[in-house]
């Protein structure tokens, strides 16, 4: 029995000589072969859409692998993840030496790849074997044992919320074990959603839990700036640089120092300051407007967009080059249709929140029904509003009925 392979494969280890290996062994004229050094490198290939399998070595250098496979399998339903490991004939860890194990997530099945045969020309000629069958996986509960997919993340490992965030929707648990997977790294993060979703809250969260959280977290917004002044902003002037510019500015990204950038509305940059900053995301060294010092400046650059970033490089409105380098990492942030679960607890947050320490209404379950079941087109900014005028609405009854929400597209309700 040997795995369907696909056509279009990614091999991801740090190893060389184990890609290697890996790539001999599914070498084809009609399959295309990539490779990347690690999960970040990995994710930024994927992105380019195409791929049916994903073969993940579980030693990655930057990312925790099974975080990762998670993540794809969420975020490109289509491709199949098999985690890879080497070991010897004795089961000891072998690094790039013995053979290498493919394990399908997702399935019970679990291959061998033996590296140890060799044909005439002297390169590895691999035999595929199965290891185990379905029952005797199954029954594997060492530490060392090989478990499915659904076993490694059950409904029972469910991710507590971020700091500054609000509910346990399912649609909400990837964004909460990336969190915790990225914050003490210093990735470049893309965080992406739609508007009023909460992007600068997760960038907020993911500086509290670094150990940059008590350096600064200096923000960027890249639409509220005009193009004439941004470059100024971020990049900081000398003084007498242009007129007007009667002292030296640092600028944001030097407020930044040891701490974390964030980049809000990325995809708003003019694209002729784009070459500038991925200069700054590459060498972490800038020049300030009419100054020919050097400045380096150590920090962690996040960003956000609700923008589809790929349609606008095709477009030729942004870098591809920046794209790949702020994108080592994406995290996709639901919109709140889909973590209607959430809708409770959020509402009865905001309510909390807009009451100011005074009565804090209830909300009916009639109300709690008619939130449930809208669109939500401004998302959680949109459900702040909702409830900020329902506390005003229903001050009086302590009760938020339907009547109460005023919601997008409604007209105002006269009160009896």
């Amino acid at each position: 029995m040997q795995p369907n392979y696909a056509d279009n494969i990614l091999v991801a280890s740090p190893s060389p000589v184990v890609r290697e290996r890996v790539l001999n062994s599914l070498r084809s004229p009609s399959r295309r072969l990539e490779q990347a050094t690690g999960g970040a490198e990995a994710l930024v290939h994927l992105e380019s859409g195409g791929w049916q399998m994903l073969f993940l070595d579980r030693r990655l250098p930057d990312l925790d692998a099974e975080e990762l496979g998670q993540t794809v399998r969420q975020r490109f339903p289509g491709i199949e993840v098999v985690f890879l490991e080497a070991e010897r004939d004795d089961g000891s860890d072998s690094g790039a030496e013995g053979e290498a194990r493919f394990v399908e997530v997702g399935s019970t099945s679990e291959f061998r790849v033996h590296t140890q045969v060799r044909d005439d020309s002297g390169r590895d000629s691999p035999t595929f074997t199965p290891v185990c069958t379905p029952s005797e996986q199954a029954a594997e509960q060492s530490p060392g044992g090989v478990l499915g997919f659904s076993a490694l993340y059950s409904a029972g490992r469910n991710a507590a919320p971020l700091p500054g965030m609000i509910g346990n929707s399912r649609a909400m648990q990837p964004v909460y074990r990336l969190g915790r997977l990225l914050a003490p790294r210093n990735t470049s993060v893309l965080i992406t959603g739609p508007t009023g979703c909460g992007k600068e809250v997760v960038a907020r969260a993911l500086h509290r839990l670094s150990p940059r959280s008590e350096r600064p977290f200096a923000v960027v917004n890249c639409a509220a700036i005009p193009e004439t002044m941004l470059e100024a902003e971020l990049f900081g002037y000398a003084r007498g640089a242009f007129t007007g510019a009667m002292q030296s500015y640092a600028g944001r990204i030097q407020a930044a120092q040891g701490g974390t950038l964030f980049l809000d509305e990325i995809g708003e940059m003019p694209l002729s300051l784009q070459p500038k900053l991925l200069r700054f995301l590459e060498q972490k060294e800038l020049q300030r407007l009419g100054s020919a010092e050097v400045v380096r400046v150590d920090a962690r650059v996040l960003s956000a967009t609700n923008a589809h970033l790929l349609t606008l490089v095709h477009e030729g409105k942004f870098r591809e080059d920046l794209y790949y380098r702020l994108c080592a990492f994406p995290i996709e942030i639901p919109p709140l249709r889909e973590r209607v679960e959430d809708i409770a607890e959020l509402g009865a947050y905001f309510l909390e929140k807009c009451a100011s320490g005074g009565r804090v209404p209830q909300l009916s379950a009639a109300a709690l029904e008619l939130m449930k079941a809208q669109a939500w087109p401004g998302n959680i900014r949109e459900l702040q509003n909702v409830m900020e005028r329902a506390v005003i609405l229903a001050e009086e009854e302590g009760v938020v009925r339907p009547e109460h929400l005023l919601l997008a597209g409604q007209r105002a309700v006269r009160l009896q």
